[in-house]
């Protein structure tokens, strides 16, 4: 196979184009906090049944909660070049908008490691976002989830990264 142009650094990607799983050996073990964000834009009916507790299928945003944090556990086994990581904490949150019916939901994944918990954050909502969409089908096949997002990252040698755009996710940036 012909080797790359350099023209951006990709760390899965070795010079020959092969795809590889990055040494983190060498790095330093820091603490590591991720902070993801997404949306799920549902008809008032649907947003109404969710907010009032009234699913068939149970509470959907403590439903939801438990599988965004158990997403975030099982992150390495979902994609295939992630490494496995001790989790220090995962946190799930939902911020309804009774206004514009949806929910953004946000995750924040602690971790003490030699590698970020950006993809640990954004599975955490992604699956979230999925499952809320799984309990409420029934009633609304026009769900959107749409926004996925990192929000910030701290930890590691690159140090701070934070978002500085609007998401239009109804929630300020920390």
């Amino acid at each position: 196979m012909n080797s790359l142009p350099e023209i951006h650094h990709l760390t899965h990607i070795d010079q020959s184009g092969a795809v590889r799983m990055v040494d983190i050996s060498k790095k330093s073990t820091t603490t590591r906090v991720a902070i993801a964000r997404c949306a799920i834009r549902m008809s008032s009916e649907t947003f109404d049944v969710i907010i009032q507790e009234k699913a068939q299928k149970g509470n959907v945003i403590e439903v939801a909660r438990i599988a965004g944090i158990m997403a975030a556990k099982k992150t390495a086994d979902l994609i295939p070049l992630c490494h496995p990581l001790s989790l220090s904490q995962v946190q799930v949150d939902f911020f309804p908008s009774k206004k514009e019916h949806f929910i953004t939901i946000q995750s924040m994944v602690k971790t003490h490691a030699q590698t970020g918990a950006e993809m640990e954050a954004l599975t955490a909502v992604s699956i979230a976002a999925l499952t809320v969409y799984d309990m409420c089908k029934a009633i609304d096949k026009g769900m959107v989830i749409d926004a996925v997002c990192l929000v910030k990252k701290t930890g590691g040698k690159s140090g701070v990264w934070e978002r500085t755009d609007d998401t239009g996710l109804g929630i300020k940036h920390s």
